[in-house]
């Protein structure tokens, strides 16, 4: 188990500033802060109380708490809704939820394992895995792929499967990638016996 995983443990744990330092942009709203240590993340504004039922606007920071088994999926779904962020999450890829995510986004940074921040400042413990970023929309892709170029991860598009069966909408890049996403694509697309 992960340490968001664990009965009766803080969801309290903060993005580092060095992966905002990667990222090189600035947030209009931060749709879930901290609640308990100091609010280091480049956004204009935080959400004051409950980021899942507040009003977003423009482009969102999204580190929602990670607590409870899909704990995580009605941040998402709000997430791909508004259309216009990053949003961190573990990357967890062989869950249902991760999947959903992945076929929705425009991009995902794969990161090492973040030592997130606790409350008081200091780090935790490196995670048992590592972290993934979302983008949704053009701002956050190209914010991702800036974070890859300083080194914090490897970053990825998405193929998109036309939810009519297996055909995939070809993105613009090189051909021996394609031909592996669109096998992946399909592979994953096809109904579970």
């Amino acid at each position: 188990m992960g340490y968001w995983d664990t009965p009766g443990r803080s969801d309290e744990w903060y993005t580092p500033p060095a992966v905002f330092e990667a990222l090189g942009c600035r947030f209009d709203l931060d749709v879930a802060p901290a609640r308990m240590g100091g609010h280091h993340v480049p956004a204009a504004e935080i959400t004051v109380a409950d980021g899942l039922v507040e009003d977003w606007h423009g482009f969102v920071w999204m580190n929602p708490p990670f607590g409870g088994r899909n704990g995580i999926e009605p941040w998402l779904d709000r997430f791909f809704a508004h259309g216009d962020g990053i949003a961190l999450t573990p990357d967890r890829t062989s869950a249902p939820w991760f999947w959903s995510a992945w076929a929705k986004a425009d991009a995902a940074l794969f990161t090492r394992k973040i030592r997130f921040l606790r409350p008081d400042g200091t780090a935790g413990v490196s995670p048992s895995n590592g972290t993934a970023l979302f983008a949704a929309g053009d701002r956050a892709v190209a914010a991702l792929h800036r974070a890859a170029g300083c080194g914090l991860g490897n970053v990825h598009t998405t193929p998109k499967v036309d939810r009519r069966g297996p055909q995939v909408v070809q993105p613009k890049r090189g051909a021996s990638s394609w031909a592996a996403e669109v096998a992946l694509a399909r592979a994953f697309a096809e109904p579970n016996p």
